[in-house]
């Protein structure tokens, strides 16, 4: 079994695009939540929230991304700065058979839908183009990723909803710790579309707090009313330990553990007994004990019953009130981004000595298991392992445990 390091890690959310602006952002108490005035025009749809990312792509050359849509062209900016940071960008290693990628998205570029829609109810082909499928096919970042950067090696699509960066990083992982590649190109990414908020809307799982975007979503508080869907990418280099040291890299953390499982019983409706087995099943493979584990990154959204289910999973893990917040509270639920998002970030927060609370949360729900909620105030914390959670549509299940950099 091969140790598995990251590299390199980065990022495009709502707050910024390094850790330095999004602390910032995260001491400032504030969340990214905007109200949409152009949602207004969609008769039965209640929410106007959202969480979008302002950001100025650079210069890239046209032959190498005609076939992007926005949400490849978020992976590959993310994925470019967290390669120059693992010192790989020009690195033989990138081109040669040793770096894969395991990178998702909940779904494409939406803004081609409509051009087959038409097809389908026989209207014309009017703005379809050779790369339209391409912009809108799930495994569009990878792919184009793939190209972009020269990668020869193995390419794993996760298009698994809020699980896919998550999923990404695994599989990663696994694929370095079996030694099938030295590097890999891990995480996932979301462009904000209507159509995620209509998904949630129709299950009644958004929050209609419109006049108040300031004020969502509250994960884990008793007047939490749903979530808000944002946008975003996060990329981690990850590496074989010893090609890592060979070449003089900077060790930022190791991936020590992942845990994926399926509820098997409900498309929609979360089971605690099985996002706790993931759990268990991250710490069996790292070999650490729940008493190792100082932070839990939650999955959090703010949903009635999830909130619920995720904190009664988790403490029938540690039985204990391990310390636990929610990054969604600030960026909203970036769908298949989350995973990667909250993973750099956890990573970051561990480097740091420094913990995120959960912003809005002020009266945590009696429902919700008895856990130490980072709440208010941000918590000055040293701790060598922590971990990160997600769950997904279809009841797909991650967990993930990093350890500090030795």
């Amino acid at each position: 079994m091969k140790r598995v390091v990251v590299t390199g890690m980065s990022g495009i959310t709502a707050f910024g695009d390094t850790w330095e602006d999004i602390s910032g952002k995260f001491k400032e108490g504030k969340n990214a939540v905007r109200f949409m005035p152009e949602w207004e025009q969609c008769e039965g749809l209640r929410t106007s929230l959202a969480a979008p990312v302002d950001y100025q792509f650079p210069k890239l050359p046209r032959k190498k991304i005609r076939s992007m849509g926005r949400v490849s062209l978020l992976a590959t900016c993310a994925t470019q700065k967290a390669l120059e940071e693992a010192g790989l960008l020009n690195h033989m290693a990138l081109t040669d058979g040793s770096t894969g990628i395991a990178y998702g998205s909940s779904s494409g570029s939406t803004k081609t839908i409509p051009v087959f829609g038409d097809l389908i109810k026989g209207g014309p082909m009017t703005g379809f183009t050779s790369t339209s499928y391409v912009e809108m096919m799930s495994h569009t970042a990878p792919v184009n990723m793939g190209v972009f950067f020269g990668t020869k090696g193995r390419i794993i699509p996760t298009s698994s909803a809020c699980t896919s960066g998550s999923q990404g990083i695994g599989y990663a992982y696994e694929a370095i710790k079996y030694g099938r590649q030295k590097v890999m190109i891990a995480g996932g990414a979301e462009e904000l579309c209507i159509t995620q908020g209509a998904v949630f809307d129709s299950l009644f799982a958004t929050s209609v707090q419109n006049n108040s975007p300031e004020t969502t979503p509250k994960p884990f508080d008793k007047k939490r009313d749903g979530l808000v869907v944002g946008e975003g990418a996060a990329t981690l280099i990850l590496e074989e330990y010893e090609h890592a040291m060979a070449r003089g890299a900077t060790i930022l953390g190791e991936v020590i553990g992942f845990g994926c499982n399926s509820d098997g019983a409900h498309v929609t409706q979360p089971q605690k007994d099985t996002m706790a087995v993931a759990m268990k099943l991250a710490l069996q493979d790292a070999d650490v004990s729940s008493d190792d584990i100082g932070y839990v990154s939650a999955h959090g959204t703010a949903t009635d019953r999830g909130d619920v289910a995720e904190t009664h999973a988790t403490y029938e893990v540690f039985k204990r009130a391990v310390p636990i917040s929610s990054l969604k509270s600030y960026f909203g639920h970036t769908l298949g981004a989350c995973g990667a998002i909250e993973a750099w970030l956890s990573i970051e927060m561990m480097r740091n000595n420094w913990y995120a609370p959960t912003v809005n949360l002020t009266e945590v729900d009696p429902e919700c298991a008895e856990l130490d909620y980072i709440m208010e105030n941000d918590r000055h914390m040293t701790h060598d392992m922590i971990m990160s959670n997600n769950f997904a549509f279809g009841g797909i299940n991650t967990s993930l445990i990093f350890k500090r950099a030795q």
